[in-house]
């Protein structure tokens, strides 16, 4: 029988008091952390600290830590030929109040900043040489072994998943069986790389997903810019081609288009339009 978990109040980090949370991080870690360095996002915190590293903090509700627990950064570590940050510690432990875990992950420093926000609305205009050390870590991780599963929005992803989240927007009758499951960093976006060295960052949702998710999630990530979503695709062409590469460009509009859109969010119209053509294509073969 399963256990009963409460569930978490609803916490938005860039607005919560967190200094409690930094300092016992501080006292567990023995470091001092940065406040003037202080990122803060939804649901995570990071800072550096007076040993010149990086520490990341995440609040996550206890539904939504699985079977496979909450190691994610520290398995990614051992992931080969993918271009990372070297993680070297963490810190997990239960909120006291709430149905709550906290974990705290120290890393190296990144050796660049963030290459923009999670959907940017400029091109950040990357070099050939940016491109090709994205694209050979990608293909590095695909090519790894793994018994983990993606979360990507903390959700484990899932054939049913998969299909609940297509039909709930698009109604035609096209086959969603996913055929190839691939390892996939499961939340790549253009907050969680860096330029102009590369770097990819923010490991705790990765883990096996169908093919293309990872190259379909940084297009969506980028259609308020067209070319910048253009280079994505001609990049990642391969994935985009795959059949599961086309099932995974309609689970990314599904979240755009889908019953939370946001009607002035920039990128329903390309996301719609790709969607009519990649639905087209699933029904040819």
């Amino acid at each position: 029988m399963p256990l009963s978990v409460s569930t978490a109040r609803a916490v938005d980090l860039r607005t919560e008091p967190v200094d409690q949370v930094l300092g016992h991080v501080e006292r567990s870690l023995r470091t001092r952390m940065d406040r003037d360095t202080v990122v803060r996002k939804r649901r995570t915190v990071g800072a550096r600290t007076d040993r010149g590293t990086w520490v990341r903090i995440e609040r996550r509700s206890l539904d939504r830590i699985g079977v496979q627990g909450w190691n994610g950064s520290e398995c990614a570590a051992r992931l080969e030929g993918v271009t990372q940050p070297a993680w070297l510690g963490c810190l997990v432990w239960r909120d006291a109040d709430e149905p709550v875990m906290w974990r705290a992950d120290e890393t190296e420093l990144l050796p660049g900043r963030p290459v923009g926000t999670a959907v940017p609305g400029d091109d950040p205009r990357l070099p050939d040489e940016w491109w090709q050390a994205l694209n050979a870590s990608l293909d590095a991780l695909t090519s790894q072994e793994t018994r983990r599963v993606a979360t990507p929005d903390t959700v484990t992803i899932t054939q049913d998943h998969v299909t609940e989240s297509i039909r709930s927007v698009f109604r035609d009758d096209f086959d969603t069986t996913v055929e190839h499951w691939l390892p996939a960093h499961a939340d790549l976006n253009w907050a969680n790389m860096t330029a102009p060295v590369f770097s990819l960052f923010d490991w705790e949702d990765w883990g096996n997903a169908p093919q293309g998710l990872d190259s379909a999630s940084l297009w969506a990530s980028s259609l308020a810019v067209p070319a910048l979503a253009d280079r994505v695709r001609r990049e990642r062409r391969a994935d985009f081609g795959s059949r599961d590469g086309k099932l995974m460009t309609l689970f990314v509009c599904s979240k755009i288009l889908g019953p939370h859109s946001h009607p002035e969010d920039p990128r329903l119209g390309p996301a719609r339009r790709m969607a009519e053509k990649t639905i087209e294509e699933l029904r040819s073969g």
